[in-house]
């Protein structure tokens, strides 16, 4: 099978519905809206949410707390996930990134204390946890907080 050969399942399409194109069509004139009425008409029809007038459901659920929109998000490695580099090697979120280990930067790499670190390792990162900083410290590494 080649590029140009590639096409839909039989049946899995089918053509758009011609409107306004004479009664003969089955959709000309009203083309399938009616007489009247609010659907009828351009921009017809309620908006999303609508519940005919009764009370919606966004506005009678209770509100509770705020998002604070300066909030940092940090993307986070375990201690334990740094086993995957070699001793010696200086850990920097583009070296994460190229491990697998984070997917994106967002607003600064933090290591978290969770498992056992078994390599000397220097890490320069935006944040460490006290016990992360001990781990890495324990068995001879280095923290470098930018």
């Amino acid at each position: 099978m080649k590029l140009h050969e590639l096409q839909p399942a039989a049946g899995s399409t089918t053509a758009p519905k011609r409107l306004g194109r004479g009664v003969g069509s089955q959709l000309g004139k009203t083309s399938g809206k009616g007489h009247k009425g609010a659907k009828a008409r351009s921009g017809g029809g309620k908006r999303p949410g609508f519940e005919g007038g009764q009370m919606p459901l966004t506005r009678r659920l209770p509100k509770r707390g705020f998002t604070n929109i300066f909030a940092k998000e940090y993307a986070t490695v375990n201690v334990s996930a740094l086993n995957v580099f070699e001793d010696g090697t200086v850990i920097t979120p583009e070296a994460l990134i190229e491990a697998g280990l984070i997917k994106k930067m967002l607003d600064g790499v933090k290591v978290l204390g969770g498992g056992e670190l078994t390599k000397k390792l220097t890490v320069s990162v935006d944040k460490v946890t006290e016990s992360a900083k001990q781990k890495i410290e324990a068995i001879g590494g280095k923290v470098e907080v930018k």
